[in-house]
């Protein structure tokens, strides 16, 4: 069985208590912090930056995962590495040179990767596979949470997991957007290993009841 991994979008936490419920949603079984990055520019709203990264850094030992819905992203790259990062992936439209935004990502100590909107075509993937270390399919138009699923992302999963297979490469792929218990099975099943939930978790009172069930819907 591939090795599964849930990761918690902390958008849809209770900020006024961020420390405490990074730590609940990991000893409640998550894999990775999801940390989502919103600059009102690329996306139509605005979130958090290096400074609640570094904050929340001391309080869990997995990975913190900074999805970057800015533009420009290489100013703010190293902020983010230094604040404690782990992975940090971008959108192809946000960088004027993805090779060098993949490459000053890992040149800041952390695994880089390329994340794709609905409408975002694969071939900027096409000459970069040798710098990439996780895929981010979006399942949802970027900007919100609480948004629902569009199915049509798992046709694309499915052809980055063929992209993944044929390159030969140790590659995560990340599904983030309407994630829930009634569909996670469905998104591995298209090829995804890594699964972003934010309002799933965060909206419901028993974190590690929801990702117990996500687990046994993997298992499946």
């Amino acid at each position: 069985m591939p090795n599964y991994r849930i990761a918690p979008s902390i958008l849809s936490a209770d900020f006024a208590r961020l420390g405490e419920e990074v730590r609940n949603v990991v000893a409640a079984g998550a894999d990775i912090i999801h940390f989502d990055v919103m600059d009102n520019h690329y996306v139509p709203n605005l979130t958090i930056g290096p400074l609640v990264c570094e904050a929340i850094r001391p309080h869990v030992q997995v990975p913190i995962d900074v999805h970057l819905m800015v533009k420009p992203v290489d100013r703010i790259i190293p902020d983010f590495a230094k604040a404690g990062a782990n992975i940090i992936t971008f959108h192809p439209e946000g960088s004027e040179h993805i090779d060098r935004s993949l490459q000053l990502i890992r040149d800041n100590g952390c695994k880089a990767g390329l994340v794709f909107n609905p409408g975002t075509p694969l071939h900027f993937l096409d000459h970069v596979m040798d710098k990439i270390d996780i895929i981010l399919i979006m399942s949802v138009n970027p900007g919100f949470g609480g948004q629902s699923f569009i199915p049509e992302a798992l046709k694309k999963i499915a052809a980055v997991r063929r992209r993944i297979d044929e390159s030969g490469r140790d590659i995560m792929l990340e599904v983030d957007g309407g994630i829930k218990i009634e569909n996670i099975a469905a998104a591995a099943k298209a090829g995804a290993d890594t699964f972003v939930a934010g309002s799933a978790i965060f909206g419901k009172p028993d974190y590690k009841a929801v990702i117990d069930a996500m687990r046994s819907e993997l298992a499946k």
